[in-house]
């Protein structure tokens, strides 16, 4: 699915149109430029899901959780800072992958041998004019 985002106005349909062709698909890798829009866009994907509570970058903490509406945990990680993969073993990544609950997250590309059989892609182009062109695959 290929979608394009003129404006930050944009993101909540374009956050609607991705879980719903994700379908039963709760893990999203996310890439893209330093600067690309991930947080932004995931930022509006946990308030289509009905999360109250601000969304902010990972990049420290590495892991944040929140709550949508319907009750459900989702968990927003920001991969940018490890520096190999046995940092995310020992964080226990796989409790959070294989929880059935909404994982977002951002520079899956530090972990290439730790990612699941089956995610969507969300690969995030950076346009002239700010515009955004969005490819959403499911893998």
């Amino acid at each position: 699915m290929l979608l394009n985002a003129k404006s930050i106005t944009d993101l909540p349909k374009i956050a609607s149109e991705t879980l719903i062709f994700a379908g039963n698909t709760r893990i999203f890798f996310f890439y893209g430029e330093i600067g690309a829009g991930k947080t932004t866009l995931i930022k509006s994907l946990c308030e289509y899901l009905g999360t109250t509570e601000p969304v902010t970058s990972p990049t420290f903490s590495i892991v944040n959780e929140y709550i949508g509406a319907a009750g459900q945990k989702i968990y927003h990680f920001d991969f940018y800072r490890l520096k190999n993969q046995t940092e995310a073993l020992d964080m226990g990544y796989e409790e959070y992958f294989y929880s059935d609950a909404f994982c977002f997250i951002e520079w899956p590309e530090k972990i290439p041998d730790l990612l699941p059989e089956h995610y969507i892609s969300v690969k995030i182009n950076m346009l002239e004019n700010n515009l955004r062109q969005i490819i959403i695959e499911k893998i």
